[in-house]
């Protein structure tokens, strides 16, 4: 099994703490390397961004227009179900709304892995 590289941007550090848990347990071919900034995921350039999309500073969006890697997929992790279709204008791989169902998010894993 392939190690996927994975980062997580989400303003509040309980949500990424909850996210990095679920996906340890439910998606062991995640490796979460950073809890992170844009100048993190051009460092370190992951192929998942578990990204929000209302942060303290801005946007989720705000962050995709400022990212210079490119090569990674997004999978939005929102307590905001109106931006899904600004989301999938972005090219999200999929969309999960806050509670996270740990299936969902096996799910958009997998297509993570099959993209």
């Amino acid at each position: 099994m392939d190690i996927i590289t994975a980062v997580l941007l989400d303003d509040e550090t309980k949500n990424n703490e909850l996210l990095k848990i679920y996906l340890k347990r439910y998606c062991p071919s995640i490796r979460v390397v950073a809890l992170a900034s844009i100048k993190k995921i051009d460092e370190l350039k992951p192929k998942i961004i578990f990204l929000d999309i209302v942060l303290a500073d801005g946007t989720g969006f705000d962050v995709l227009e400022q990212i210079q890697h490119e090569n990674f997929h997004v999978i939005f992790v929102t307590a905001f179900q109106e931006y899904a279709v600004t989301a999938f204008k972005f090219n999200a791989l999929d969309f999960l709304l806050k509670p996270i169902d740990p299936i969902e998010l096996t799910a958009a894993v997998k297509k993570s892995i099959l993209i």
